[in-house]
Formats: structure tokens, C-alpha cells, sequence
């Protein structure tokens, strides 16, 4: 029994080892709605093979743990919060590889997937491994007998096997890297979808919403030759969208915002348009946006209200909506590779503007919830140092 969270007893694998942790674990458990976090501390884990153990060196708050927190997001506690992280290899079975096939080694600094496929199922071999129908998710599995550091909010992490690992080096900033695993490369798979479609190369694009995946989008997109309009009614968010490349920046609550813009940067039509805010009516707008052949890309899409569409206009107008949740090994990787090329061009560490110790998560996710940051910072180092 940990502070009152009840664990199972459970008997090791044959074919694993026990590894201990001195000084122990410690993992901020999330235990229901508006409930304050326990400490839990954790001894030791059962390594598989696989499987490998890191110390997380900093990790992410967004905005979707803290509506898990507040329960607006349906969750079943108990479990550890957070699903963007960078961290330090200390400890890893046999046969774990990176995604570019390299042995991975105590020591490697890392990022890893938010979520793992069973690599064996209809979806998995279709490659969707991030709608697998035996998903893991980071950051959203209640703890179980011997896998209690299921996600970010913690000092260390225990990545099941298929996990996606990419080894990062040692130059960027972890506040860069740690996205990485949630919206950067979400940004790089929504990009992907629509370019089956459309070129993304010189299109015309419109972007709704300058959250992380939406400002992140816009600097991929305009360091390939598109000429990407931003829109979002913050105008915090609309200048720092400025500074990722943005041609335009637009309020969409200003009448006939979007359409000037399209205007100035002289262009007929929106050949893409990609909804990254989640709200419905931004949703409503990107179909009634875009161009005659564009494509639509919604991403993530939270909203509870079910989308209308013109089911005549988009035969008439051959427009294709697309739907990106997450995304898959091959989306981290060449995320993180545009990291490395360009993650010092644009202000990526400036997204990461509030930074608590792991110890602050309450508050560190009121901040979140409160969205005057990008994205806001939780580092764990201090817990592992006083222990």
C-alpha cells in the first residue's frame, strides 16, 4: 500500500531483473478530480526484456493534464500525469533499439513516444501503431504491480518494449526536446497528411490556432516555402506566431480577418488549412475555409460538438478532410531531426516560459490550465538530489 493507493501483488517475469534505485523513485500521482498530488516513492523496478529505465530530466505540462485534473478529461485514477519528456538512459535491457535501428546504451539522452503499439495488430500493420487496439499511453495508464512510473511526472521512467526511442544528443535545450514527444511531433504528422494530398511546398495555408502543434506547423511549414496565415484571438499568441514564420496573423473573431489575409498574401484560396485549437467553431471554419482541391487537417479535436459539414460541397469542390491523433515512430524521428536543423532559426525555447520543480505539479498544472504559457516546465532534478 503507497499513501493510501492500493497496489496488487504481483510475481516477476522469468525473464527480467530486479533493479534497484538508490535514493528511490519518486512519482507525483494524480488520484482523482481536483485532488492534490501524492508522493509515492518507488524502490525499484522489474526491467524486462525491452524495456528500459530513464531519468527523466525535464518534462511538460499541457493543457490536456490539466483538464485530467480538473475532470474534464475522463481518467482513471490512480496515475502518473505527463506525456512530453526528455531524458537519461540508466539502465535497459536487452534488445532495445532506437527508431534508426541503433542499439540503445546506458547514458543516451532521449525522447521517446507518448504512446506504444503491440507492433502484431490489424492497425499496427497498417501503421497506425498510435491507434492500436492494445494502446499504451504514457502519462494515462493507472499504476500497476511493478509499473509505477507510467509517465512524465516523475523522477525516472519505465518504457515498455516497442517503445519509440530517438536518441537526441547532447546540444539542444530539454525545453526544445520535450515537446517533441507530444506537439512537435504531432505538427510533423499533420503536415505529412496533408502533403499526400497537396504539396505543402509554396501552398497557401491557414492555421487555427497558435497553441504548440499550430506554432510549431507554422515554422515547419514556412521553412518549406508556404505561406502560412495564422489565426488565433490571442494576441500574445498571434505575434509570438509572427516569429515562426507567419506571413499574416489574424483574430477569427474579427469579421472578414481571415479572408483579408488570404488577400495579402495573394493568393486565390487556402490550399490547406489546418485546425490545431480543438474548438468547434474553429473546426466549422477550417471546412467552410478551404479551397476548391484543398485538404483540411483537424488535429486532435477535443470538442464534444459534432461536426456539420456540406456534403455537397465537398464532392463539388473535391475537398478532403483529414484527421491526425498522435502520430507514429517515423513522425518523432524526422520531428526531432527538424529540431536539430532548425531548432535554434526559430524561438522554440521561448514556448517554455513557467518552470516548476517536480514537487509544484499542483501548481505547476494550474498554470497550464491558465494557457499564459505554451507550454510550462516540470523538472524533477531537485526530487531526485533530496532523497
Amino acid at each position: 500500500m503507497m499513501a493510501g493507493i492500493p497496489v496488487l501483488a504481483a510475481t516477476a517475469p522469468l525473464d527480467s531483473r530486479d533493479v534497484c534505485l538508490e535514493p528511490p523513485a519518486v512519482a507525483m500521482v494524480w488520484t482523482g478530480p481536483d485532488r492534490p498530488h501524492e508522493t509515492v516513492a518507488v524502490p525499484g523496478v522489474v526491467l524486462r526484456r525491452g524495456e528500459t529505465l530513464v531519468a527523466i530530466e525535464l518534462a511538460m505540462a499541457c493543457a490536456s493534464d490539466a483538464q485530467v485534473v480538473t475532470g474534464h478529461r475522463a481518467q482513471r485514477p490512480p496515475l502518473v500525469l505527463g506525456h512530453e519528456f526528455v531524458g537519461r538512459v540508466v539502465d535497459v535491457a536487452d534488445g532495445v533499439r532506437a527508431v534508426d535501428g541503433a542499439t540503445v546504451s546506458i547514458g543516451d539522452r532521449i525522447v521517446w513516444s507518448a504512446t506504444v503499439g503491440c507492433r502484431d495488430c490489424d492497425r499496427c500493420r497498417r501503421g497506425l501503431p498510435q491507434r492500436c487496439r492494445a494502446l499504451i499511453a504514457y502519462g494515462h495508464e493507472r499504476l500497476q504491480p511493478r509499473w509505477e512510473l507510467t509517465g512524465g511526472f516523475a523522477t525516472h521512467a519505465h518504457l515498455r518494449p516497442g517503445t519509440a526511442i530517438v536518441r537526441v544528443g547532447e546540444t539542444l535545450p530539454a525545453e526544445v526536446l520535450a515537446p517533441a514527444t507530444c506537439g512537435t511531433a504531432t505538427a510533423w504528422a499533420a503536415l505529412e497528411s496533408a502533403d499526400e494530398v497537396l504539396d505543402v511546398n509554396g501552398a497557401a495555408m491557414l492555421v487555427l490556432g497558435a497553441g504548440l502543434v499550430g506554432i510549431t506547423a507554422c515554422a515547419m511549414a514556412s521553412d518549406r516555402g508556404a505561406t502560412v496565415v495564422v489565426a488565433d484571438p490571442d494576441p500574445a499568441r498571434r505575434a509570438l506566431a509572427a516569429r515562426f514564420g507567419a506571413a499574416r496573423t489574424v483574430d477569427p473573431d474579427a469579421p472578414g480577418a481571415i479572408d483579408d489575409a488570404l488577400a495579402g498574401i495573394g493568393a486565390p484560396e487556402y490550399e490547406i488549412v489546418l485546425e490545431a485549437s480543438g474548438a468547434a467553431r474553429a473546426q466549422r471554419a477550417a471546412v467552410d475555409t478551404v479551397g476548391v482541391g484543398g485538404v483540411v487537417v483537424l488535429v486532435g479535436a477535443p470538442s464534444a460538438e459534432a461536426l456539420a459539414v456540406d456534403a455537397e460541397r465537398l464532392v463539388r469542390e473535391l475537398i478532403t478532410i483529414r484527421g491526425v491523433q498522435d502520430y507514429a515512430p517515423r513522425h518523432l524521428d524526422r520531428a526531432v531531426g527538424y529540431l536539430r536543423e532548425r531548432g535554434t532559426a526559430h524561438p522554440f525555447l521561448e514556448l517554455v516560459n513557467a518552470r516548476y520543480p517536480l514537487a509544484q505539479i499542483d501548481q505547476a498544472l494550474a498554470a497550464a490550465a491558465a494557457g499564459t504559457s505554451v507550454r510550462v516546465a516540470v523538472d524533477p532534478r531537485d526530487a531526485r538530489r533530496r532523497r
